[in-house]
């Protein structure tokens, strides 16, 4: 798990996208997962990138104490396979979501990834929900912007 703010993040994104209805780190699954849409066993997982050791990132270990922080990382790590496995086998799907992918330049693609993975089977493809829309708000803009010339 990780501080307030990212789990904050991924939750306004999901009610902005029209998905609420989920339960913040719900203790009746394993593993208490940041974002539980319990009906659905759908989770999601959302870890630092430190602490948890991003595949993606690369990050260095502290040059102090380095076997209580190798130590301490490997844990960190058995803990979310170990809680991975759990969800998977009492019929979750799972999402994990690394910090790196809550920065600005990977909004984006995080975003579609997201609602790709909530949304149900009668719901849109993503670019049929968002991007038709994004055109219909701007062809609302040029007829306002018309009429006012």
């Amino acid at each position: 798990h990780v501080g307030v703010h990212l789990p904050c993040h991924v939750r306004r994104m999901l009610r902005e996208m029209g998905f609420p209805g989920y339960r913040c780190d719900w203790g009746k699954a394993p593993g208490r997962p940041d974002v539980a849409f319990v009906g659905r066993k759908l989770a999601i997982e959302i870890r630092g990138c430190f602490w948890h050791r991003c595949p993606t990132c690369s990050l260095s270990v502290p040059k102090k104490n380095l076997d209580y922080w190798e130590a301490k990382f490997a844990r960190n790590v058995e803990r979310d396979e170990q809680n991975l496995a759990a969800l998977e086998e009492a019929g979750w799907k799972v999402l994990v979501l690394w910090e790196h992918q809550l920065k600005k330049k990977e909004l984006p693609a995080t975003r579609r990834l997201l609602y790709e993975f909530v949304r149900r089977e009668d719901d849109p493809d993503y670019d049929e929900a968002f991007l038709q829309k994004r055109w219909s708000e701007y062809a609302i803009q040029i007829q306002i912007y018309q009429i006012v010339i």
